[in-house]
Order: C-alpha cells, then structure tokens, then sequence
C-alpha cells in the first residue's frame, strides 16, 4: 500500500535521492515511534489499574478506622467501585474481609454507616453472583439484617436500608427456597401494619415508618417474581392472602406507598394469569374504579410531581388489570437491548438499579450473573488482551496518518516552491 501510493506521489514530482533517504529514515522513525508508544499505553493501562486496586485495598483497610468519617468514605468508595466495574477477582479473593467490616458497620455504625454497608451487602453479592461465594457471604449477614429489620428501637433508615438489602441479597444469594418464604414472612410482618383495620379505620403511622413498610412491600414483591407458580401452593396463597387487602393500600396518604401497592398488585394479576388465566377477583370492579381514579388524580392537594408519577403508573396498572397488557420498554446498552416486558422483570431491573445506578447499563453489559437473571447470554465485550490490541492498532494509526500527512505536506510544498522557480525564471 505505501509504495504505491509514494509511487502515484512520485508521477506528479519524482524524489530525489536526498528525498528518499530522508523519507526512509522518516518511516523508520514513525514506526519505532509507534512501538514506543503503544507499549507506553499499555504501561500507562496497567499502571493505572494497580493504581485503581491499591485505592481499593486503601479503602477495605479502612472500613475499620476508628473515625466513622473515614469508614463511611471507605464504604462509600467501594460502592461507587462495585457499581461502575466489574471486580469479581480482586473481591472474591478478599470478600470474608469486605463482609467481616460490613458486619461491624451494620452491628456498630450509626444510621448513616449502616445504610451504606448494607447497599455494599448488596454490590458485593451482586459482584460475586449467584453461587457458593455469595452464599457465604449472605449466611453471615442475613442473621444481622433481620435483627436491625425487626427492631423498633433500631435507627429508621438503618431499618429502611435493611428491608430493601434484604430482598435483593435473598433473590441472588439465598439456595434454600423455604428461607425465601421466611424472610417474605418477616417483610409481611412489616407492611401489613399499614393495612387499614377490619374495622375500617387507618392506621397511624408516621412517614418515616410508612417508608419502612413501602420498602418491605418492595421486597416481598421481588421475592414473589422467583416463587414456583403452583396455583394451590405459593402464588395462591399470597394471593388469598393479600390480593383483597392490597388495594387498600391505595388510599394511603404517601405516594410512594400507593405506587408500591399499584405495581405489586398488577405483579400478583400478570403471575396469577399466568398459573390461571381463566382467573376471576371477585373485587376486580371496585378495585378497576379506584384504580381508575388514581389514574386520573386530580386532587388539589397533592404535589403536582407525585400526581404526575401517580397518573403515569396507575394507567399502566390499570392495563394490567383490566385487559392483561403492559407497557414494554427498550433498554440499550452498547450495541444491544433488552425489553422490559412484565411486570415481573420490572421489578427485578428496578431492584438492581437502585443500588448500580448509573452503572446498570455497564452491568448489563459485562456482568454475567445480571445478564443470566436477564436470559442476555454471555457477556459480548472483548477481552483485555483484544482491548489492548484495539487501542494499540488505534494510536499505530493515528502515528500512522501523522506522519504521513507531515510527508505529503513537505511533497507539495517542494512541487509548490518548484512551480513558484519556474514562474519567476
């Protein structure tokens, strides 16, 4: 190729000798430029990456700092770390060390420290995957978990933080499907206390506890998507159980626990059709209207940003109800996508984007157990070692076009000062 095209150069004005040589020893110099360069990247690529893990031993070592401070930025370090990479080597090898200084945040920490080691708990399992890594980890903090959980004298957003952790870390880490109907339980204990009495009076709770609760409707609803569909057994029973109480929930007085309660009893509809699609609620009327209400909410006092989220929600809950549809979206990621197109993978994408974040979509690219919960098959980024190639061949180029645009410059300039000797003789 660079023959030919010096030779197609050479046809307009041919080189001289001194020419040549020097463009000789130019292109030699443009290639050991290039192979000094890349190898440059390639140092200045690992350097980086020692430098990202020696940050990262700086932080677990100082989850045990005696400053609460520097152990929530420690912990918060390692969150943002969790949720924008993927570390499974450099965790699995010192995960008992992470979950040892969760543990003590969770069992020491104030409310602020609790919260983020429990959002950890989660990165950290959702890190390792589902396997015999992450089920170690779990049997360790689960025990503490429900503790602060069921303890009213516990700090309320510890008990918030705990209630939504609880869920995600049971759907990836937990192996025995009865310990999964008992920690639905534990959740059960909590959001029905906001259920209005049989007498039909309301209880009084305050919007801190009535968070609390939200969060453990959440979570139960998240374990429910990975209950077995026999209709006499699991499904059923809940749906007994709660389907006529839920709709209830509806008239409580926080918006974000009437969206809960909409989206958990669309979830029960799309699973029990599943199982029976000849179901019939004996309610399915009176719960149509209230749902229909919620949908065209146009009550004064109320925020206008959460009527708006209100309206949007329950015209899709009420799709689910009445005709059985729902309202799919495309997620991109790279070159691919992923349609949310049940109620079920909707709450399950949610719960693992409240705690990745801006990450999901790195996530849903490279992480091989998000992208199994998905059905996405193996992940499709190239490896480390094509990377680098990439980005070698990359800056090979740009050397590459440099020179030789540096080379047709000099060229015309000559032919340039050569035409201008001619004129002027």
């Amino acid at each position: 190729m660079e023959s030919r095209k010096w030779g197609q150069q050479g046809n307009v004005q041919p080189f001289s000798e001194d020419d040549a040589s020097i463009e000789t020893l130019s292109h030699c110099s443009s290639l050991s430029e290039r192979t000094s360069a890349a190898e440059e990247a390639g140092e200045t690529e690992e350097m980086a990456q020692e430098d990202f893990q020696y940050k990262l031993k700086v932080y677990i070592d100082s989850t045990v700092d005696k400053s609460a401070k520097t152990r929530q930025g420690a912990l918060d370090g390692l969150k943002t770390a969790m949720a924008t990479k993927i570390l499974y080597e450099f965790i699995s090898e010192r995960r008992m060390t992470i979950t040892d200084s969760i543990e003590r945040s969770l069992k020491k920490g104030k409310g602020v420290e609790q919260c983020a080691a429990a959002s950890l708990a989660c990165l950290l399992c959702i890190q390792l995957g589902s396997g015999i890594e992450s089920e170690e980890v779990f049997k360790t903090l689960k025990p503490v978990f429900k503790t602060i959980l069921n303890d009213g004298a516990a700090n309320i957003q510890a008990r918030q933080a705990c209630a939504t952790s609880l869920g995600l870390c049971t759907l990836v880490a937990e192996d025995d499907i009865m310990d999964v109907y008992a920690t639905m339980e534990s959740f059960e204990s909590l959001f029905t206390h906001s259920y209005v009495r049989d007498d039909g009076s309301r209880p009084s709770v305050n919007p801190q506890t009535t968070q609390l609760h939200t969060n453990a409707l959440l979570s139960w609803a998240l374990l429910l998507t990975i209950c077995t569909g026999n209709p006499e057994g699991d499904v059923g029973t809940h749906k007994l159980r709660h389907l006529p109480k839920l709709p209830r929930l509806l008239e409580n007085d926080d918006v974000n626990m009437r969206i809960a309660a909409g989206e958990t009893i669309a979830l029960l509809f799309e699973l029990i059709r599943d199982v029976d699609p000849e179901f019939d609620y004996d309610g399915w009327e009176p719960l149509c209207e209230k749902l229909n209400a919620l949908a065209t909410d146009c009550t004064k006092h109320r925020a206008k940003t959460d009527k708006r989220k209100q309206r949007s929600v329950f015209r899709d809950v009420l799709k689910a109800v009445e005709e059985g549809d729902f309202q799919s979206e495309t997620i991109r990621f790279g070159t691919e996508r992923m349609v949310i197109d049940s109620w079920v993978r909707k709450r399950t994408y949610d719960a693992f984007r409240e705690f990745v974040g801006s990450g999901m979509n790195y996530h849903l690219q490279a992480n091989e157990f998000i992208r199994d919960v998905f059905e996405l098959g193996p992940p499709m980024l190239i490896d480390s070692a094509a990377l680098k190639a990439m980005k070698s061949s990359r800056l090979e180029r740009h050397l590459y076009n440099a020179a030789a645009f540096k080379a047709r410059t000099k060229a015309r300039n000559k032919v340039r000062d050569k035409r201008v000797d001619v004129g002027e003789f």
